[in-house]
């Protein structure tokens, strides 16, 4: 237990740059689709600069900051076992879940805009880049407030963060329909 607390640090440094780099690679996927959209040669310069920037970030920093915060949590709950027995961990390894999840799906669009594959339309990659977002905001109120927490309260205040979310960006997207520098 002399180390915990050196653990918990290192887990704590890799869920940020994972989250980090989550919050990035939609941003750089809108881009990326939008870059399509434009005449040439500034579309293929653009795609191409863009399939760069999100390699870099994707496997320079997202994947090894995912693999390595796992790996701490595993070591942590390894050396705490009975954070398993609480209710708020296992609810909060179900949101880990859900965002490996989302992480796979995000290495999907990757994949397929690294082979000029567009599905997505930038509003859509908007919209999904709300995602994470959510997932951060579970995790750490469910951390922090742990059993105090009043589940219905918490559901229903997830539930206004994303409607928040969602009513900013159709603000914004008025924003750039009106000005489409903004």
């Amino acid at each position: 237990m002399e180390y915990y607390q050196y653990i918990k640090a290192l887990h704590l440094i890799f869920v940020i740059t994972w989250f980090a780099g989550l919050f990035y690679i939609p941003r750089l996927f809108i881009y990326h689709i939008e870059a399509t959209q434009k005449p040439e040669p500034d579309k293929s310069i653009l795609a191409s600069q863009f399939k760069l920037m999100t390699k870099r970030l994707w496997f320079i920093i997202t994947w090894p900051s995912a693999i390595l915060a796992s790996l701490f949590a595993f070591l942590l709950l390894h050396l705490a076992p009975g954070w398993l027995s609480q209710d708020w961990m296992l609810v909060k390894l179900g949101f880990v879940v859900l965002l490996y999840a989302y992480h796979i799906k995000c290495h999907l669009i990757f994949k397929e805009l690294q082979n000029d594959v567009v599905k997505w339309t930038s509003n859509q990659m908007r919209l999904w880049n709300e995602g994470s977002t959510l997932i951060l905001f579970a995790v750490i109120f469910l951390v922090i407030v742990k059993d105090a927490i009043n589940w219905i309260y918490g559901v229903l205040g997830i539930f206004l963060l994303a409607g928040m979310l969602m009513l900013g960006i159709k603000m914004y997207k008025r924003i750039r329909t009106k000005n489409p520098d903004a």
